[in-house]
């Protein structure tokens, strides 16, 4: 049985940034990567949106960067994944996690960096081409195709908002609707509708992604009357949700109707003594490796004062 100060179970940007601060807190962290080590950034080919680098980076060379830096000051780093956790309801009681490969951690302080991942069509063609033109963040990659013509999936707020988004950036959106209507709200709706160049295609799927290296184009089916259709567009975006990473704090930790983790306040407490949480793992509205990293500052520094006042 291992015993840290600080067990930080996720890489990413929020457990990276929570592992600097809090080793030059002198709280000696111990990080566990997960099975993703750098999270959804490392699916991802070019940064340009992270303050500090003025020529962009790409996902994975900003991941092992931040993992150096982290090292730098203390952090220990594990390529490993945490499968069972047991948490102390008491202040200042001792948190346990296990490690699948049988070992165990006992841990004053605990910072989940757990992150979420994003839902696939899972269509082969789709898989080929993520990162060289199909993406499931349209802010992070949607500038890439300025005066483009691109296409997303999917019919609710999220996917109406990128839209939306991506409509301001490129020449033509196509946006593909499984049913026969959006399930967004009505203002979301409206604006996609208002929005001249989305063209809007209700029972359509997908049936191929067409390119070998990139995206060259579209084939559609329609799930009504199986006609297809191709087109030609340089960009598929994925907008049919994302799942937090949290199926291992199941009945201990608080929850919201869709899996992330509650945090309290503008702090990143959870409901359990002791137990931070940061990143996209308690955040659905910005998904951001810029604000992922804020939190995972604001998670070190709260375990910092949580240890404090024992």
């Amino acid at each position: 049985m291992e015993q840290v100060k600080t067990l930080i179970i996720g890489s990413g940007p929020a457990g990276y940034t929570a592992a600097i601060y809090a080793a030059r807190a002198d709280l000696k962290p111990l990080l566990y990567t997960g099975m993703e080590p750098g999270g959804q950034l490392t699916t991802t080919t070019e940064v340009d949106n992270f303050p500090g680098y003025p020529d962009g980076v790409d996902g994975p060379t900003m991941m092992v960067e931040l993992q150096k830096q982290a090292e730098r000051f203390g952090t220990e780093v594990r390529i490993g994944h945490i499968g069972k956790v047991e948490f102390s309801k008491e202040a200042g009681g001792i948190h346990k996690a296990f490690v699948d490969d049988g070992t165990e951690i006992e841990a004053k302080s605990i910072i989940i960096s757990t992150g979420a991942t994003a839902k696939y069509l899972g269509l082969p063609s789709e898989q080929r081409l993520r990162g060289g033109g199909v993406s499931a963040c349209a802010v992070c990659d949607g500038f890439f195709y300025k005066g483009q013509e691109v296409a997303i999936v999917g019919g609710g707020d999220t996917a109406a908002e990128e839209a939306t988004y991506l409509a301001n950036i490129c020449s033509k959106v196509t946006m593909l609707v499984r049913k026969d209507e959006m399930r967004a709200s009505k203002v979301m709706q409206h604006r996609v509708i208002d929005t001249p160049n989305i063209e809007l295609r209700y029972n359509t799927e997908i049936d191929e992604v067409i390119g070998d290296m990139v995206v060259e184009g579209l084939r559609m089916i329609n799930n009504k009357t199986g006609e297809k259709e191709e087109i030609a567009i340089t960009g598929l975006f994925i907008a049919i949700g994302h799942k937090p990473n949290t199926e291992v704090f199941d009945g201990q930790l608080d929850m919201d109707d869709d899996g992330y983790l509650i945090t309290k306040g503008k702090s990143t407490h959870t409901n359990m003594p002791g137990v931070f949480a940061s990143g996209d793992v308690q955040d659905k509205e910005y998904r951001q490796a810029v604000t992922a990293a804020g939190t995972g500052c604001m998670a070190a520094l709260d375990a910092e004062r949580y240890l404090q006042s024992l």
